[in-house]
């Protein structure tokens, strides 16, 4: 029986992947980029062919694009083995496609090889819509194992992002008006924010994300990955769609680079210079990312740019202050790093993440909110349920302000180890 060599996806399957991501953010390259992430998917996943079926919003069949055929087949939701994958929006391995009644009904086959093992990978975008299924085809039995099923959903993920921006753009370009691209580019933001809290053992997390009407880039992502909480909160230069687009850009490709394996230095490295690569001179993403062990209650972080970070120490009722690691994402290109910074949470500690929306809210008489009130609040108020402290946080800068309007965009993610 074919067996594919154990282990983690190689640095060199890593980088071709990351290499794609900064494409995405040129939508009107669907098709292309969609092949290509075939083609890198052929190396990682070890596959002799890949199929590409695009679900036709329209008439909710789905439509084969590659291999491109001068009559591309359709069929309906449902309808053979992609048809069922996109039904249920699960993964489907067959090992033996002689022995598969669905198969023989419905074969897939492409020249040169008879398929004997399919994976059919559901490409899923925000809330879990089906936008299109992958199929990788192999010419041996048992070909496709739980590494692949692994590697799979990163590839149709950059695929997700690529459909889902061509489908933007092609709306913003339909309206062709600036309170157009101020929606979408919102909708991008809003659309990458957690639809719920996870929920860690001793700890209570909160975030809280507050749009200005213009909209820039601000984001932040919560989620557990191997038993860690992953944190993330960034800030692109600049307003409208671009700068969202630059921050979703991010978040995915670090979101695909820890599923594949890579360490928090590592994918710091190869993010950054990807974005080095993709923005302009004049743009950049300030950036905090990290992981809490919650066995441990280590926090494991870099910061390009973004701060400033607050510890507040409970048992001491004091405010420790961390200034950034680096320079901004995307600001120059990295070789290396000197190794990610770290702190440890003690009991009713709090972790928080702070963007200048709430720093630098600005009075009429041109005052700022500052570091100062911010750790007063936090230190009065500790004790509170994160959600309420973020909520006291945003009526304090607002109250500050008083009529002076907000200017950015206000992120907040609070992170507190429950006492003992």
């Amino acid at each position: 029986m074919y067996q594919q060599s154990p282990g983690e996806i190689t640095r060199e399957s890593l980088v071709s992947i990351l290499e794609i991501m900064h494409r995405l953010a040129a939508p009107e390259a669907m098709p292309e980029l969609l092949r290509e992430i075939l083609e890198v998917g052929k190396v990682a996943i070890v596959a002799e062919a890949g199929v590409l079926w695009l679900l036709d919003r329209n008439s909710g069949e789905l439509v084969m694009v590659a291999p491109p055929t001068d009559e591309p087949a359709r069929i309906s939701t449902g309808q053979g083995l992609a048809g069922e994958c996109a039904a249920r929006g699960e993964i489907i391995n067959i090992h033996e496609c002689r022995d598969d009644e669905r198969f023989q009904s419905a074969p897939i086959s492409v020249p040169e090889f008879e398929t004997r093992s399919l994976l059919c990978i559901p490409i899923l975008g925000q809330d879990d819509v089906v936008l299109g299924v992958m199929q990788w085809l192999g010419a041996h039995v048992g070909q496709f194992d739980r590494h692949d099923e692994w590697i799979g959903p990163a590839l149709a993920a950059e695929a997700a992002i690529a459909i889902q921006h061509s489908y933007m753009t092609d709306e913003l370009l339909a309206h062709a008006i600036l309170e157009q691209e101020v929606a979408v580019a919102r909708e991008i933001q809003i659309s990458t924010l957690p639809d719920e809290m996870p929920i860690i053992d001793g700890y209570d997390v909160h975030g809280h994300f507050l749009p200005t009407d213009h909209t820039g880039g601000d984001l932040y992502d919560l989620v557990v990955l191997e038993d860690r909480l992953f944190m993330l909160l960034g800030d692109a230069t600049g307003h409208g769609f671009g700068p969202a687009l630059s921050a979703t850009q991010m978040q995915a490709m670090l979101r695909v680079a820890f599923r594949l394996g890579a360490d928090l230095d590592e994918a710091y490295v190869q993010v950054n210079n990807q974005l080095a690569e993709d923005l302009p001179d004049d743009r950049f993403i300030t950036a905090f990312m990290g992981f809490l062990d919650p066995r441990s209650h280590d926090v494991q972080f870099h910061s390009g740019g973004q701060g400033p970070i607050l510890h507040f120490r409970a048992k001491e009722k004091q405010c420790d202050w961390y200034s950034p690691t680096s320079f901004p994402m995307g600001a120059m290109g990295l070789d290396s790093t000197d190794g990610a910074m770290r702190l440890t949470l003690g009991s009713g500690d709090i972790l928080a993440l702070i963007s200048d929306g709430i720093y630098e809210y600005t009075a009429l008489d041109d005052s700022q909110f500052g570091e100062d009130r911010v750790a007063e609040i936090i230190s009065n108020h500790h004790t509170l349920p994160m959600a309420e402290l973020s909520q006291r946080l945003v009526d304090g800068a607002f109250a500050f302000g008083g009529e002076a309007p907000q200017a950015d965009d206000i992120t907040l993610v609070l992170i507190r180890r429950l006492p003992e």
